[in-house]
């Protein structure tokens, strides 16, 4: 495959505090430099973009060195934490901003969608503001026009689509603004984590989308997300950024690997901050919670079918009680029950001692739950009485295993895969 995309050395430096463009006397001594013929004396200095850490410099490096290349067909995922550098190297790679040092090199039109309403003017209505987008990237008119009852009904906002941009909430922008980027057919798509502002159905269309748009039209995709579900599912090559620099690109199983093993331990949850009913006042408390996965390590990323463990602290050294039942309730993000367990469906009873917390370890064999990120929340009782109930008390992912891609992610299996047994009779 050829190359369509190639950046050399990018970096990008930014300068801390109230004035982002400098001060005269920084002006001219990059005049003096600059006609002696020697470098600009401020790239020579800057920190790592750690936003973690405190700054000892006025300038930062928001990227610095990044090479890689992209082939056509290719998608490409960007993933790292916040303020890794994914949103200024997509800005960069979009022409929105320009680099510090280094080049981009890209064959074909480039299409962006980088925040909620990127390139819609909000006096124009969603029907001419198709029209501005498509002419920004050089297509004519009657292009246009062939496109546009695909982009209006792909977008949903039929009814809404001759009223100003102005008066559309987040979601029917970012829809509407998906479908023009999309559906106008540029070389590359440059899609960040915008996306999430659109609801579950509307994030299944775009994925959807992208897809085809890669695996039919043979076009490009740059995505940025902190879905790593989604980034599995959709990225067959993936680059992890860590403080502005390149630490891992590849195959993109083995980036969101790497990303997973150099991630900081979860710390121990609080639980006593958290959203919870303690009905009836005492002193039995949930503490912490961690999750494993079937390699015993601490993680809240998990492959779909694989072990994955939960490890819970009660503090009880007020009470001694004997048969307490522990329950594990799972949820999805929009607070869907999904499905629950009690340590009494096993016989599993607990007591508590005055003397120290009780641990408890719950393992899940075979785990079904399909791709998608979930909440899970805690319960201790006797009985009908709650001791105490820990609402959403963490969230963790379901990854997809790399064979079955496109089935899981299209959802043919809703939320629980349910085992069973085929034959001819």
């Amino acid at each position: 495959m050829s190359v369509i995309l190639k950046a050399s050395n990018i970096s990008k430096q930014y300068r801390l505090g109230l004035i982002g463009t400098g001060t005269l006397s920084h002006d001219l001594n990059r005049w003096w430099h600059t006609i002696r013929g020697k470098e600009d004396p401020y790239l020579k200095i800057g920190e790592s973009n750690d936003r973690s850490t405190k700054a000892d410099s006025d300038y930062v490096w928001a990227l610095r060195d990044i090479n890689f290349e992209v082939h056509t067909g290719e998608v490409l995922g960007i993933i790292g934490k916040n303020g890794a550098g994914k949103s200024t190297l997509l800005k960069i790679l979009s022409r929105v901003t320009t680099p510090t040092t280094g080049e981009i090199k890209t064959r074909g039109r480039i299409a962006s969608l980088l925040e909620v309403g990127t390139g819609f003017h909000p006096e124009l209505t969603g029907r001419e503001n198709i029209y501005l987008n498509g002419a920004i990237l050089g297509m004519a008119k009657s292009e246009i026009t062939k496109k546009l009852d695909e982009i209006i009904e792909f977008s949903g906002c039929q009814r809404y689509v001759d009223t100003p941009v102005k008066r559309y909430s987040s979601g029917m922008r970012v829809r509407l603004a998906f479908a023009v980027a999309a559906f106008l057919e540029p070389d590359i798509l440059v899609i960040d984590e915008v996306l999430a502002v659109g609801d579950a159905e509307f994030q299944k269309k775009a994925i959807g989308k992208m897809q085809d748009i890669s695996r039919g039209d043979g076009r490009t995709v740059l995505f940025v997300s902190h879905n790593m579900a989604s980034v599995k599912s959709l990225c067959t090559k993936g680059l992890l950024l860590t403080n502005g620099q390149i630490s891992c690109q590849g195959e993109i199983d083995y980036v969101i690997k790497k990303y997973e093993e150099t991630s900081e331990d979860i710390p121990l949850i609080d639980l006593k901050t958290y959203q919870r009913r303690n009905h009836l006042g005492s002193e039995i408390f949930f503490t912490d919670l961690k999750f494993y996965n079937n390699l015993g390590e601490n993680t809240s990323n998990f492959t779909f079918g694989d072990e994955f463990s939960i490890e819970i602290e009660i503090d009880c050294s007020i009470l001694n009680i004997d048969g307490l039942d522990l329950g594990v309730r799972f949820e999805t993000l929009n607070e869907i029950y999904i499905a629950s367990c009690l340590s009494g469906d096993s016989k599993t009873y607990f007591s508590t001692n005055k003397k120290e917390n009780l641990k408890t370890k719950i393992t899940f064999d075979n785990f079904t739950l399909t791709p998608g990120d979930y909440y899970v929340t805690l319960s201790i009782r006797k009985g009908k009485l709650f001791y105490d109930q820990v609402i959403r008390a963490a969230q963790f992912t379901v990854l997809p295993y790399s064979s079955d891609k496109e089935t899981i992610f299209n959802n043919a299996w809703g939320l629980i895969k349910v085992n069973s047994t085929w034959e001819t009779i």
